[in-house]
Order: structure tokens, then sequence, then C-alpha cells
């Protein structure tokens, strides 16, 4: 009898192979292309949807994530290698102005959650009048990195670097402000480690 980490195996094998076939099936259509040095009505969204799922797969994939799951890491690796080359093909052709809507719409959303990620973190701060918990170096550079490519997006100008790093730039101060406020009010980590101590201490004296 096949045991259940063998059956897996199996599957995972199976599956690996079937998914193999399913990133291969758009050499056909990316011969064409090359071939004819024409994206012609081709679309690039499924080929950036794919990239963006095996990238979120291998992470998902990795040992300190979810162990024993080499065959996920394996497969969308393979993947991922692909369809980067596929979109390489494909913008290489594309004469199409409007691929940079779409892509810098993508940057911008991926750039805005970058930049907005730390918003939790400052709901915390503001409710436990501390800082710990919010990294004063990533405040500062995430403040440096959004002012330095804002400025960058209006030498000539850039919507869609302005808009997130704009965005960057004001989530940024937010934090270096509110670590202004908080910084004195949030104990050290020694005085925590200290305190319990001494109230121990006197209650043993008691």
């Amino acid at each position: 009898m096949v045991s259940r980490e063998g059956a897996r195996n199996i599957v995972g094998i199976i599956g690996n192979v079937i998914s193999f076939g399913l990133f291969l099936s758009p050499v056909p259509t990316f011969y064409k292309i090359a071939k004819k040095k024409d994206v012609e009505e081709f679309k690039p969204d499924p080929y950036i949807a794919t990239v963006l799922n095996c990238m979120f797969w291998v992470f998902y994939g990795m040992p300190f994530v979810r162990p024993d799951s080499i065959l996920v890491v394996t497969i969308n690796s393979i993947g991922l290698v692909l369809e980067l080359i596929y979109l390489s093909i494909f913008f290489t052709y594309a004469r199409n102005n409007g691929w940079s809507l779409m892509v810098g719409i993508i940057c911008d959303i991926f750039n805005i959650i970058m930049y907005t990620s730390p918003l939790t973190i400052m709901k915390k701060v503001i409710t436990t009048k501390s800082v710990r918990y919010m990294p004063f170096y990533l405040s500062l550079t995430n403040f440096l990195n959004g002012s330095v490519w804002t400025a960058f997006a209006l030498i000539k100008f850039d919507v869609y670097i302005l808009v997130s790093n704009g965005l960057g730039a004001i989530s940024g101060a937010v934090q270096l402000i509110l670590y202004a406020c908080y910084f004195r009010r949030t104990p050290k980590e020694d005085e925590d480690v200290v305190k319990p101590a001494v109230q121990l201490s006197a209650t043993n004296a008691a």
C-alpha cells in the first residue's frame, strides 16, 4: 500500500508534468511573434498574471513558509523563468504605447502596497503610544526613497513613478512624525527586562 507521503509525491510529480505543459503552451504563440516581429492583437495580461502567480507560489514553497514543498518550488521556478522570457519577447516586439499604461498601473499598485504596508503598525503606534514595532530605519528610508524618486519623476514628468513614490514620501513622513511624537514614551527593552526582576525582588523581601 502506498503511504500518504508517497501518494503526495506521485500526484505532485504528475502535477509538475501537467504544469510544465501549461507553461510551455505559449511557445507556438511566441514563435509566431518572434518570426513576424509583431505582437499583432495578442495581449500580455495572462503572462504578467502567471509571473505574479509563480512568484507567490515559489515563496509559499520555501522551507520557512511551507516545509516539504520542493515540488511546488521546482515547477513554479521553471514557470517563472519561462514567463519572463515570454514577456521579454512580447515587449521587444510590442509597438503599442498603451503597454506603459498597464505595466505602470501594476507597478504603482505594488509600490503603493509596499509603502503603505506600515499603516497597520502606525495604528498600533497610536493605540499603544509606543514605536517599538515600527522600525525607525525602515520609516526613514521609505521617506528618503519616496522623496528622491518623486523628484526624479518631476524632472522628466512620469505620472506612474510620481504617484506611488509621492504617496511613499507622504507615508514615510507620517511615520517619522509618529516616531518623533512617541519615541520618548516608548520604554527601552532593557527596562522591560529589569522591571519584573525589581518587582520580584521587592516581593521576596516582603
